[in-house]
């Protein structure tokens, strides 16, 4: 049996290795991504006009009559103080083509006092300029940029089987780390002064030990939010029933097949704002996103310090249908079923925001170590390869020698 298990953990190594590399690395530096992009963009994110700010709303609709083309998709309801006023767009249909309208853009950053556009971007774009530099990295993270195909993204299915292979081999190489229950200090030990070939054997046997918890967690969240809908929720399900969601129940549609929305942001913050007190939310409307894939609003409740839901579950959510306004569903952080909880863990514990800043340096620590992990098992791998071709050599050989 331990034979197999080595064979196959050499195989879903060799599948994954790549891939937990170019994860890793790119994980250790996006955990402070929204600091490292506005440290290099201050024109998306820093304002210095002097003047009272216009409110979130009006601004949101001044660009949206300047340029028609275009529809807000997500936009904070609050302005900072020397801070740009950031928000995401979706290009509306082109009447003339019954096409998505080409932008060439997805965010924008205007001046909170005058309105005026301060920079644009297409997050996401094979770019390693500047203002790409932060979303090419963290789209590189799950996607590998692998371009979408048959309609489906195929950049986030690959990287979530990675993820699910990931996950079945930290149980092989668990066990396979423990030969000998007798012996299981050798299993946590580091022969630092022999170094070499030893050395790099322990880093990845023994250092996969110590860490093989907080690697399972990486892994069994990296399916999550990957395959959330196909994989997370439908297992979950089995155990706990989940609160419906918005995105879990409806099919999206493309861009192109989009329908326009029957209400606003405005009456959706208003209905929102209404609705939270029921629920138990005290915090303010913190922000609102359309999703035209989805004909789906979503309107959550934070403050401008906690934007990012840090040192929990993450900030309250509360979804609205496009056209009637109806509530379709709400994710609120500790509450509903255990799988609900389990689910709304999922980002948090991926990102280490769950624990605040102790959290995400934790993660950037782990992507170091993830990649260190598939470096020197790949190390491991073409040193018993090499060991196998020279005996393979040596026989071939003796057999010509005695023939």
């Amino acid at each position: 049996m331990r034979a197999a298990l080595v064979r196959l953990h050499r195989w879903f190594g060799l599948f994954i290795a790549v891939f937990l590399i170019v994860s890793g690395l790119t994980g250790a530096i996006i955990s402070w991504d929204h600091e490292i992009d506005e440290w290099l963009n201050p024109t998306l994110f820093k304002s210095t006009t002097v003047g009272t700010p216009q409110s979130p709303l009006e601004l949101a609709d001044q660009l949206e009559a300047r340029d028609p083309r275009l529809q807000v998709g997500f936009m904070p309801l609050y302005t900072e103080p020397g801070h740009a006023f950031g928000m995401s767009v979706n290009p509306r249909v082109d009447p003339a083509t019954n096409k998505a309208y080409e932008l060439g853009f997805n965010q924008l950053a205007l001046d909170p006092v005058t309105a005026q556009e301060q920079g644009k971007r297409m997050w996401g774009a094979v770019s390693l300029t500047r203002e790409n530099l932060m979303p090419f990295l963290y789209k590189l993270h799950y996607s590998m940029h692998i371009p979408d195909g048959f309609g489906i993204e195929l950049g986030v299915l690959l990287f979530g089987i990675v993820a699910i292979v990931w996950t079945l081999d930290a149980f092989v190489a668990l066990w396979l780390s423990f030969p000998s229950w007798r012996a299981w200090r050798k299993s946590l030990a580091f022969r630092v002064r022999q170094g070499g070939y030893k050395l790099n054997f322990d880093l990845h046997r023994s250092g996969g030990v110590w860490i093989w918890l907080l690697l399972l967690v990486l892994a069994v969240t990296s399916v999550s939010m990957n395959l959330n809908v196909q994989v997370t929720r439908p297992l979950v399900e089995l155990f706990s029933p989940l609160t419906p969601s918005p995105f879990a129940s409806r099919t999206p549609v493309s861009l192109d097949q989009q329908v326009s929305p029957a209400i606003n942001r405005a009456q959706v913050v208003a209905r929102a704002s209404s609705d939270a007190p029921e629920l138990g939310i005290t915090n303010p409307a913190g922000g609102v996103f359309y999703s035209p894939e989805f004909d789906v609003y979503g309107v959550g409740f934070y403050t401008a310090e906690n934007d990012h839901g840090d040192g929990g579950l993450g900030n309250p959510w509360l979804y609205y249908d496009g056209q009637t306004g109806e509530p379709v569903g709400h994710s609120i952080p500790g509450t509903g079923s255990a799988g609900d909880i389990f689910m709304q863990a999922q980002f948090p514990l991926h990102s280490g925001r769950i624990l605040g800043m102790p959290g995400r340096i934790l993660v950037s620590v782990m992507g170091l170590a993830v990649a260190g992990l598939s470096i020197t098992g790949l190390v491991i791998w073409a040193r018993k390869r090499r060991s196998r071709v020279l005996g393979r050599e040596r026989r071939s050989v003796l057999k010509q020698a005695v023939s």
